[in-house]
């Protein structure tokens, strides 16, 4: 792939990003903004007075500017990292078009990069946590974002080793299986977290993870299927325009 594809997937990718964005900002704002915005009421009914602060940033501004600024911007720079990881993994990881080379990389990096860890270490809404640990907190999850992505990794090359000796099929079940394996010791051995008070209402936690979840599978499934489709249209022309019912004209 010579740099000129490079550069543009890195500018499709950056797009598609945008536009999954888009899709993850209405999901945010139906979603997970009423959820935080419960949380928030439950923290300042059990806060003291004293323990009011001025607010700098009104939360108007934060579940509208602020919110599209933070999901667009960050939709934008995660579509271009992930069009580079594209650009490795296309033609490596099996025999698949474009299409399908996308969706299987924003699928794998949806449940590598985010699933895993929030399965071990889940996201909680304002009032949950205390302030003395948000360094540990961070630290873990990072942790175990890290060792996901390298233990993805690793299983796709175990898989990819074996397939010659065993088979597609087995290889993939042994290199799943073996993910899976390091990953449950990795929950095991790794200090649990958990600082939701007592009295904070279990549905609103729930609602709150559950949205944040969606957002995530909103973001990542957006742009596998957009950045899947821009990819095609540059990487295969011919096939894109017969897949949409346009005619190809005929070489002279």
């Amino acid at each position: 792939m010579n740099s000129a594809t490079v550069r543009s997937l890195l500018v499709r990718g950056m797009l598609a990003g945008l536009a999954a964005g888009v899709l993850a900002l209405v999901v945010a704002y139906f979603l997970g903004e009423p959820s935080v915005d419960s949380a928030i009421g439950f923290e300042e009914a059990h806060a003291h007075a004293h323990e009011h602060e001025v607010e700098l940033v009104s939360r108007s501004l934060q579940s509208t500017a602020g919110l599209a600024t933070g999901v667009l911007l960050y939709g934008i720079a995660f579509g271009g990292i992930a069009a580079l990881a594209y650009c490795f993994a296309l033609g490596r990881v099996g025999r698949f078009g474009a299409r399908a080379t996308a969706l299987l990389l924003s699928g794998s990096a949806l449940l590598a990069v985010y699933v895993v860890p929030f399965l071990k270490y889940p996201a909680n809404p304002p009032s949950v946590g205390d302030p003395d640990t948000i360094g540990k907190r961070t630290t873990l999850y990072f942790l175990m974002m890290v060792l996901s992505v390298l233990l993805a990794v690793a299983a796709t090359i175990l898989g990819k080793r074996l397939a010659p000796r065993v088979g597609t099929w087995y290889a993939t079940v042994v290199a799943v299986a073996a993910f899976a394996v390091v990953i449950g010791l990795a929950y095991e051995f790794l200090p649990v977290i958990n600082e939701v008070p007592n009295d904070f209402p279990a549905t609103l936690l729930w609602r709150f993870r559950l949205s944040a979840l969606a957002i995530q599978t909103a973001l990542w499934g957006g742009f596998g299927l957009v950045f899947g489709e821009l990819a095609e249209r540059l990487l295969n022309p011919k096939a894109a325009a017969v897949g949409s019912g346009r005619s190809v004209p005929a070489a002279s």
